[in-house]
């Protein structure tokens, strides 16, 4: 299973999806970023390597509506979260191997060393302002 683009008719349907105990792997892009376009196919390769998390791929500005206030300065952006817990946010190289880390560094983590982590300003600042579940449910 490749990633899911994220499109208002599957908005409903990807939100059903992110209940608690889900990972969701998300990349932030654009349409004419030719780096996200090379980062795609490794992104999507990356994705069917792990079908127990959710990888989506968002357009930031056909999806302005849903991330338009997440700070997005270059591309890659990846969001890694399960549940309200955001574990990463930020660009990365386009390797999907980075991801691929990220997602293992977190994946065997409880609930209370994620929000032992989170006591930073910017992690905290990602679970209130960088949030994509809570975004979807707010759509």
């Amino acid at each position: 299973m490749s990633s899911i683009t994220l499109t208002p008719q599957n908005l409903q349907q990807l939100s059903d999806r992110m209940h608690d105990d889900i990972w969701i792997v998300a990349c932030l892009c654009a349409a004419w970023c030719d780096v996200c376009t090379q980062y795609r196919p490794g992104f999507d390769a990356l994705a069917a390597r792990h079908p127990e998390a959710l990888f989506l791929w968002v357009d930031i500005e056909d999806r302005a509506d849903i991330v338009g206030e997440f700070d997005v300065e270059n591309f890659p952006t990846l969001l890694i979260q399960r549940g309200d817990d955001v574990v990463f946010y930020g660009t990365t190289l386009p390797d999907p191997h980075i991801a691929g880390r990220l997602l293992s560094a977190h994946a065997d983590k409880t609930a209370d060393e994620r929000a032992a982590d989170a006591v930073t300003a910017e992690r905290s600042t990602w679970r209130r302002e960088r949030n994509l579940r809570a975004a979807l449910r707010e759509a």
